[in-house]
Parts: C-alpha cells; structure tokens; sequence
C-alpha cells in the first residue's frame, strides 16, 4: 500500500458553511493540524488553503479545498501535480450519508455515491485514492439530502461527529507509513 503523503478535507470556504454537515472533511484536516501544530495557509495555486506535517517521521500535506465542493478535483489535483504525489498516496476525508453520526471508516477506492466532492475528484484524479468516511447520518428522503447537508448539525451530534474526527486522527502515522490494513482495524474496532 502506498504511504499516504497528501490528507485532504472536502467543504465548502467561508462562514456561511464552517458549522454545515458538508465540512466534516474541513473539520477532520483542522483536528489533525491542531494535533500536530500545523498551520493553514492561503495556497492560490493550489486552489485552498495548505499546511504540512512534519513530526517524528511524518511528512503529510493538509489541503483544505477553496473550490466549493463541487470542483475540489482542481485543488487536489493542483497540489498533486506540484509536489509529484500519486492517487494512490491520496486520503480524501468526506461526509458520509450512509453512517451514523459518529462513525468513521476507511474505504480504498469506489465511486461517488452522489457526492458531489467525490465526483469531481474522480474525474481529476480517477478513484484509486483512500476515503475517510465521516458519518453524518441521513436525513431520510433523498429529496431532503441538500438542505440537511448544508444544515448545521444539533450540539450532540457535533461532538459526535468531533469524537469521530479525534479517533480518526489518531491514524495517521499508520496511514503515513502505508500501513492501511493496520489503520482501518485500528479505526474500525473502535467506532
């Protein structure tokens, strides 16, 4: 398994999305940056805002996309190119509508399953890239997936889906190294 040398969080930029379901990807990538001491900054040709990891034998970009969810593939792919880094060393961490609020998995490859982040990214990238899956739950009627994505979630869930984003960082020497298999039984024995 390839090393994982690019963490990527899908969203949405500014205020009026920061506390939407959509920026769980957002959320995850400022956890691990809190943790490591890495800081966010204005990236334009890389379409977002950027920060390395380097710690103890860690070397991972962060890439927050500035693209609006629906052209993040220009972002990723941008940093990519840049710094020479395969699909496969690529983690795209996304709001999941099929787990429950809380629960965090890991996932290689695969289609889109309607995500509109996920969507563009393959077509930029193809699909060989590694998921985080954060679970936001589902509203129900598929008619009700745009305004409940792009809602806040209520408090209890937040921290649910806080809690989620802390185990999953706790990954990410694995994930550095290549170790995937070791990573999802980690993560997937605890949520």
């Amino acid at each position: 398994m390839s090393k994982i040398k690019l963490i990527v969080g899908l969203g949405n930029p500014g205020d009026k999305y920061d506390l939407t379901r959509h920026n769980a990807g957002f959320w995850f990538v400022d956890e691990v940056a809190r943790q490591y001491g890495a800081v966010f900054r204005p990236e334009t040709k890389f379409l977002g805002q950027a920060a390395r990891v380097q710690s103890n034998g860690l070397d991972v970009w962060l890439l927050k996309p500035a693209t609006f969810m629906n052209r993040s593939g220009q972002s990723i792919s941008a940093l990519a190119k840049f710094y020479k880094i395969p699909v496969e060393s690529i983690l795209v961490v996304h709001d999941e509508l099929d787990l429950p609020v809380g629960v965090a998995k890991l996932k290689k490859g695969g289609g889109h399953g309607g995500h509109n982040g996920l969507r563009d990214t393959i077509a930029a990238m193809g699909k060989e890239f590694l998921r985080l899956r954060i679970g936001i739950d589902h509203p129900g009627h598929r008619d009700q997936v745009v305004d409940y994505v792009l809602k806040a979630p209520s408090k209890t869930d937040r921290q649910d889906i806080d809690d989620a984003c802390y185990r999953a960082s706790k990954i990410i020497p694995e994930l550095a190294v290549g170790d995937i298999e070791k990573a999802m039984m980690i993560l997937h024995t605890k949520s």
